[in-house]
């Protein structure tokens, strides 16, 4: 990494990774109780994969990719679904729900808290201006 971190280049890259992390849960959602003709073409959940970026003594997060995960779809009997295969079976994509509402709170969580210290950088600076 070029240059010197500060902490707010700290903390507005971990929010970017962030960002990155919720708009992948996002789009987990949205693909979620969607069915298909194969197991092939049904959605599998996304996650990203982070890694760790240091400058001197400061330290942060980057999103390297994201990937698929290796939650298998799960075939279900629905004759009547027009994407139903012969025997009248249609894949379902994988996507834990659950998990993902779960995911998506803990991102928020780990946003805001970067916001937090993104603020208290900002008034610790401020006050430091006004008290010379």
């Amino acid at each position: 990494m070029s240059g010197n971190m500060n902490i707010f280049d700290v903390a507005g890259r971990a929010m970017s990774a962030q960002m990155v992390r919720l708009n992948t849960t996002a789009s987990n959602l949205a693909n979620a109780r969607t069915d298909y003709s194969s197991k092939d073409e049904a959605f599998r959940a996304m996650r990203p994969v982070f890694r760790s970026v240091m400058d001197e003594n400061m330290a942060t997060i980057d999103v390297e990719k994201v990937v698929q995960t290796d939650a298998e779809p799960q075939k279900r009997h629905d004759p009547t679904n027009p994407l139903a295969d012969d025997e009248g079976y249609v894949w379902e994509a994988a996507v834990d729900e659950t998990a993902e509402l779960i995911d998506m709170l803990e991102t928020a969580r780990n946003y805001q808290n970067n916001v937090q210290v993104m603020q208290t950088a900002k008034s610790l600076i401020l006050e430091t201006v006004r008290n010379k």
